[in-house]
């Protein structure tokens, strides 16, 4: 695969390198999507929270992070079981270092940030096995879209990231619904990637709400109503919103597959304007294929930030190398932003060298 500084132009290639050229040397702006959902809180299945039930704070910890540079609903910062911090700290590592702003979007979120949002009037998610997955789910794409619309006005292009526990659950059952084969096909922010817990949850999920694969490839929406979270429909209205006027750069791991395939059924041609990105360890990830998913929905490209934090001082970071988190809070996108923008001179080094600083002053000093 080739580069393009530290960016890896892993699917489509030459669409890639092209999307790249044209964000370069360009001011995005960060829009990051939050939502939460009960599916999250089944025993086993996200790793963002220390316990299941402080999985409703991860994603209002993250947005205060971005904004405040401390959390207010939490002490510390989100981690793993294992203590390994939120890929936040690379977010906030890559906006600081390129100057790039932020805004959250609250999707539907039981836990709302103690920072400045744009409320989208969402509620946050029930357990997909109940067949009620998401409320409110064409008013708050409506949204969404209007948003989109109107922050396509104020940057040369968007970088669109998100936080939701248990969120590629859902998205493997949103894809299974809309005839996109992800079994066995998405990541974990785990390196025992339980597969057979997401696929037995998904099944459920499908069989309360009487779907087959494939039977919902023409509503989107309904799809997220049924077996969905709040993030998805926030998140792809702000793609059909903004794609129209500028760039695109969705900036996660195999949900994106999700959120392709809900953007392609309801305005396929936003996806012309559109790249993945997300960061090398995600690509790495033996029991995922984010490639083999993004394939069958559209020929969009893929980019990959090529960090490598086998040489930190702190074991925290070093746990990445091991496939601990590997993306999340837009940390890929962010990364890639960052790199464009300076035209190559943020490195994966510098970037390292800034998470750090942030390791030690956000994590470090809660011990």
């Amino acid at each position: 695969m080739r580069k393009v500084y530290d960016i890896i132009l892993a699917h489509e290639e030459s669409k890639g390198e092209d999307f790249v050229r044209r964000v370069e040397g360009r001011g995005p702006l960060f829009v990051h999507v939050i939502g939460t959902t009960e599916t999250a809180k089944v025993p086993g299945l996200s790793a963002a929270g220390r316990r299941p039930e402080l999985t409703d704070y991860t994603p209002a910890a993250d947005a205060e992070l971005l904004l405040l540079g401390s959390c207010r609903c939490i002490a510390g910062v989100p981690a793993t079981p294992e203590g390994i911090p939120t890929p936040a700290l690379i977010t906030m590592a890559a906006l600081r270092l390129a100057d790039v702003p932020a805004l959250v979007v609250n999707g539907g979120a039981k836990v709302r940030p103690r920072a400045p949002f744009i409320d989208l009037g969402g509620e946050a998610g029930g357990d997909i096995r109940s067949g009620r997955a998401v409320a409110n789910v064409e008013e708050v794409f409506m949204m969404a879209k209007v948003v989109g619309e109107s922050l396509s006005k104020l940057a040369d292009y968007l970088v669109v990231g998100e936080s939701v526990a248990g969120g590629t659950t859902t998205a493997l059952a949103v894809m299974l619904a809309m005839g996109v084969d992800a079994r066995g096909k998405v990541s974990s922010s785990m390196p025992d990637n339980p597969r057979e817990l997401k696929a037995k949850v998904v099944e459920e999920a499908l069989r309360s709400s009487k779907l087959s694969f494939g039977s919902l490839k023409d509503e989107p929406l309904e799809a997220v109503a049924r077996v969905g979270d709040p993030m998805m429909p926030a998140f792809a209205g702000l793609v059909v919103g903004a794609a129209r006027r500028v760039p695109v750069l969705m900036a996660g791991g195999t949900q994106m597959g999700a959120i392709l395939a809900i953007v392609r059924a309801l305005d396929g041609s936003a996806l012309d304007n559109v790249a993945i990105g997300t960061t090398r360890w995600l690509l790495s990830d033996g029991t995922a294929d984010l490639r083999g998913i993004v394939a069958q929905v559209a020929d969009v490209p893929i980019l990959a930030a090529d960090l490598d934090f086998s040489g930190s001082r702190f074991e925290g970071l070093r746990a990445y190398e091991r496939g601990f988190v590997k993306e999340g809070v837009g940390a890929g996108g962010a990364a890639i932003a960052a790199m464009a923008k300076s035209g190559g001179s943020i490195s994966r080094e510098a970037l390292l060298k800034e998470v750090e600083g942030l390791y030690e002053d956000l994590v470090l000093r809660w011990r």
